[in-house]
């Protein structure tokens, strides 16, 4: 295959808004006063906002071309590994606009607000099933704020239980976020090495779970998209020591249908909505990242609950045990309506499918490129694999230099250099709404590539090439970022 989806095409130059408006100009025209004209007292006005004047073609070819700058998961594969930047219906979308959702205010009454609270009750339920829990909050904006309501939720368990445990388990294939969700509810995180087969190994965690140990995290699939095969095992020895497990449900987009975390030994589990459960990945949200819990954790969930009595439905604040308020209102109710729309759509065998189309794209790109790209762990993997440099460094050529020169190819690079557990690593999550022939041309460009490292480094030292913006300097803007514009 020599064609990609790269060209140089017609990239446009845009200026600041201040840059383009001329003294005059503007879109629109208003109909003939038919009031006087009065000044207004200027020490209540001030200077006035610094608007520049504009026609209106001005306006709309302005946020067309910034537009056109963008890349997103409506142009082509977004292969970010860890992020599942899949695509999603657009009849979610739409459900999610409809009026009586949009128009509804967080503030009015639960008598005024019976399809919403419904909605998010039946949401609710349908992902205490997917994931084997008892009880459900909608309330977490994103995925680290779901872990963070997790470990509040088991400082307060063992608060009750007066137990002032110190520690938490976090493994080194875990989401990045986890040490931190630890440490802000004021447990020191402790690291455990995954084994040779990249998973965690039992006797690893029996030998640092100890009285002094809240519990541990577990990212499963993990980071490397492998499953923890010995989940049940691991649960077992936490639990003996009076721990709990943690579950970091940010994969369950390659179980859902196949595992239930809540039938294997996981007593707290959130979830992200909008990488699963069809909303949008990325841009800055909103997300949603509801806390699964089982039974024994329920009355310590975030307040307040939604109450069912005879088919109506209610608010409630009574729970005296709660983590408390963690939420503006409920939550970030519009990606609950996607969620919930996708749920009820799919249904139970076309979730399952999703994961299964999800793992099955995953081990392909896995075959079709582990010739090209080092393997750091050669067998069966969930939703992502991952790669390293180790054989193109050989020619002076890194991950970055492989992920930039992807761009020139039409393709937006993987995630790099996660995993931390392998050194240069590539991570490529295809997700499963993307076909065959669109990954076959991704493993192409990657082949090319991997081509161009051997015959021609200083390509990719270059790369990439025909972006409107060259490679920057990274860590120049790290260390001195501009904030000011």
């Amino acid at each position: 295959m020599t064609d990609f989806s790269g060209t140089t095409g017609l990239i446009f130059n845009e200026p600041l808004l201040w840059e383009k408006g001329r003294k005059g100009r503007t879109g629109m025209s208003l109909p003939r006063r038919d009031v006087g004209t009065y000044a207004l007292d200027e020490s209540l006005c001030g200077d006035g906002p610094d608007f520049p004047d504009l026609s209106e073609p001005e306006v709309a070819r302005h946020y067309v071309r910034l537009s056109q700058w963008n890349f997103g998961v409506d142009s082509g594969l977004y292969p970010l590994g860890s992020c599942t930047m899949k695509y999603n219906p657009k009849l979610n979308e739409k459900m999610a606009s409809l009026q009586g959702f949009t128009g509804a205010h967080p503030l009015l009454p639960a008598e005024l607000s019976q399809g919403a609270l419904r909605l998010m009750f039946e949401l609710e339920r349908l992902l205490a099933e997917i994931t084997g829990m008892d009880a459900v909050s909608l309330q977490p904006a994103a995925g680290a704020h779901g872990e963070l309501a997790g470990m509040l939720i088991i400082h307060a368990y063992h608060k009750s239980n007066g137990a002032a445990r110190s520690k938490i388990i976090v493994p080194d294939t875990a989401h990045g976020t986890n040490p931190a969700s630890a440490a802000l509810c004021g447990y020191k995180p402790v690291a455990v090495k995954s084994n040779e087969q990249g998973v965690l190994s039992p006797e690893a965690v029996a030998e640092i779970m100890d009285s002094e140990t809240a519990g541990i995290m577990i990212t499963n699939p993990n980071t490397l998209g492998l499953f923890e095969r010995s989940i049940r095992e691991i649960a077992e020895i936490v639990h003996k020591k009076g721990g709990l497990v943690y579950g970091d449900g940010a994969n369950m987009n390659a179980v859902m249908g196949i595992v239930r975390m809540g039938d294997i030994g996981v007593d707290v589990q959130h979830l992200n909505l909008h990488k699963t459960f069809s909303t949008p990945h990325g841009g800055g949200g909103p997300g949603a990242g509801p806390v699964c819990v089982k039974k024994n954790l329920e009355k310590f969930l975030p307040v307040p609950r939604i109450i069912e009595n005879h088919g109506a439905y209610s608010l409630s604040y009574d729970s005296a045990e709660s983590i408390g308020k963690i939420h503006a209102f409920y939550g970030n109710f519009g990606v609950m309506i996607k969620a919930y729309g996708y749920i009820l759509s799919m249904g139970a065998e076309s979730l399952k499918k999703a994961s299964q189309l999800a793992v099955l794209n995953a081990n392909y790109i896995k075959a079709k490129l582990k010739d090209v790209f080092h393997l750091a762990y050669d067998q069966p993997c969930m939703h992502e694999c991952v790669f390293s440099d180790k054989l193109q460094k050989q020619n002076g050529v890194t991950t970055l230099d492989i992920a930039k020169r992807l761009i020139d190819y039409g393709f937006h690079p993987p995630t790099v250099y996660f995993p931390l557990v392998v050194s240069g690593s590539i991570m490529i999550e295809p997700t499963e709404t993307e076909s065959k022939e669109d990954i076959d041309q991704f493993v192409e460009a990657c082949k090319a590539v991997v081509a161009e490292a051997k015959e021609n480094p200083e390509l990719l030292h270059a790369a990439p090439t025909r972006t409107k913006v060259r490679r920057l300097d990274e860590t120049n803007a790290t260390r001195h970022p501009c904030l000011t514009g």
